[in-house]
């Protein structure tokens, strides 16, 4: 139960919980690494514990990989390519794609679960974006199997070969499905490893990997700590690595590259801007900035952490965007009436709490909702800041939590300097009634994608990346799968 204070007056009202059931799943205790379709101890064994973020209950242990137990997943991913993967016709790797993405459409409840349980994102952001999503790529990347002159005409497109892949913790299986789907399509073979905090979803796809009938080898799953992704990054015979999280790994990783003749695709930090002109939908505009750092904790890298306003209206927003705040219920994950669940971790939640200490510290005026929030577990009400200009740290920072700082503007050209003023360019949104005012727009902000009158909205088809230290190279669409060919 959960009582929340409206901003207008006393009154108060109660959530009846309705909690997703958990009796459908089934979770090991103890998961050991996937490598060449059967399931690997640990030659370190060593093993460290997936916890739940709402409960800080122990989910499961999980095998820590060494370099050892990478160099027998990139070897078995070598020898299924050259022996087996490559040799498949297009078409036929397009039915194993095909059918990985119908065997995870039939268990979506159970994935759907067991990503809030092991993420702590709400269960009706898994239920209804992340898996259909993942699904969905694997769909759309099977489709292009047996497509690949088509997509790169006059290029003679060929696979790779071993891919290596290093996923974070927010997107725990679409991020699996991002990378997987497309290296997998274009005829490689690959190496995961997930992230130490929500590796689950990724292990319970192995599951279905294994039942599908995948020739071994050909995927490998491989879970354990930085020096676990360390190990593919150096292992010198993976022809490709894919990686999202921050910006620093990712620097690290490109000088560990660099002068070999591995190619890359970096998907880094963020402080997207969130653009409200004075012609626009206002109540949509608020629901759009709610839905894009609120709703998903602000773990989504693109989240729309910095809301740019127009001047004149600046007041009548962040008025509606304090009373929708107000109604925002913090809490259990699992629960179907929860808007923002668990911060991912206690490191996590740390990490939020320090850059919120250091905008009260910058001067800037801090506004958080006054909603009930769970004892156990690790939570964070939704934040705002005003009064915040570009210089403060918390604008110019990427914080990864439900903290969203406020600038006004009056101008174009003066939110478009705003909006471009700092190290990233991965997302933004334009809210307004003038499609031209868009156009200009997406030509002038440097970021690489930029929605209108939305936010958050992703498809298979759209291509998905950034500009300056938020990488390089495209996930999704023709883009993505582009990646993976020489």
């Amino acid at each position: 139960m959960a009582k929340n204070t409206s901003t207008k007056n006393t009154a108060e009202w109660n959530y009846a919980a309705s909690p997703e059931s958990t009796s459908h799943i089934r979770l090991e205790k103890k998961y050991q690494l996937f490598i060449n379709n059967e399931w690997v101890s640990p030659s370190s064994k060593k093993y460290f514990p997936s916890t739940n973020p709402a409960s800080e209950e122990v989910l499961a242990e999980i095998a820590w990989a060494n370099d050892v137990d990478v160099d027998k997943a990139v070897k078995a991913a070598r020898k299924a390519y050259q022996e087996v993967w490559s040799k498949l016709s297009g078409a036929e790797r397009g039915k194993y794609i095909y059918r990985i993405a119908r065997m995870m459409q039939e268990r979506a409840r159970e994935f759907a679960v067991i990503e809030s349980l092991d993420c702590g994102k709400p269960i009706r952001e898994s239920r209804d974006v992340d898996v259909p999503l993942a699904c969905n790529h694997f769909f759309y990347y099977a489709g292009w199997a047996d497509k690949l002159e088509y997509a790169m005409p006059h290029k003679k497109p060929e696979a790779l070969g071993v891919a290596g892949q290093i996923i974070p913790w927010n997107f725990p299986l679409l991020m699996a499905a991002w990378k997987i789907a497309p290296a997998l399509a274009a005829g490689n073979t690959v190496v995961l490893k997930p992230a130490e905090t929500t590796s689950l979803t990724a292990l319970k796809l192995a599951e279905i990997i294994k039942d599908s009938g995948l020739p071994p080898g050909v995927v490998n799953i491989v879970t354990g700590y930085g020096d676990t992704g360390a190990a593919i990054v150096n292992h010198p015979d993976i022809d490709k690595i894919a990686f999202t999280g921050s910006t620093n790994v990712g620097k690290i990783i490109q000088r560990a590259i660099a002068g070999t003749h591995k190619k890359s695709t970096l998907e880094l930090g963020g402080k997207s801007a969130n653009i409200i002109f004075d012609d626009a939908p206002i109540d949509q505009a608020v629901e759009g900035i709610v839905n894009g750092i609120f709703f998903n904790q602000g773990h989504v890298c693109c989240a729309g952490s910095r809301l740019f306003v127009q001047e004149n209206i600046a007041e009548r927003v962040i008025h509606k965007l304090k009373s929708r705040m107000e109604s925002l219920y913090v809490g259990d994950p699992l629960d179907k009436n929860t808007d923002i669940g668990a911060i991912n971790s206690k490191e996590q939640l740390e990490t939020i709490e320090k850059y919120i200490r250091i905008g009260k510290e910058e001067g800037a005026e801090i506004y958080q909702s006054q909603c009930a929030i769970p004892s156990k577990g690790y939570f964070c009400r939704p934040t705002l800041f005003t009064g915040v200009s570009q210089s403060h740290v918390i604008a110019q920072e990427e914080i990864f939590g439900p903290v969203l700082t406020i600038q006004t503007f009056r101008t174009v050209d003066e939110v478009i300097q705003k909006a471009n003023n700092t190290p990233y360019g991965l997302a933004a949104g334009v809210w307004t009634d003038k499609g031209s005012r868009i156009f200009n727009l997406t030509t002038k902000l440097r970021a690489g994608v930029v929605w209108a009158n939305t936010y958050n909205k992703f498809d298979p088809v759209s291509p998905f990346g950034g500009y300056k230290e938020s990488g390089f190279g495209r996930e999704g669409g023709v883009h993505g799968l582009g990646a993976y060919l020489k």
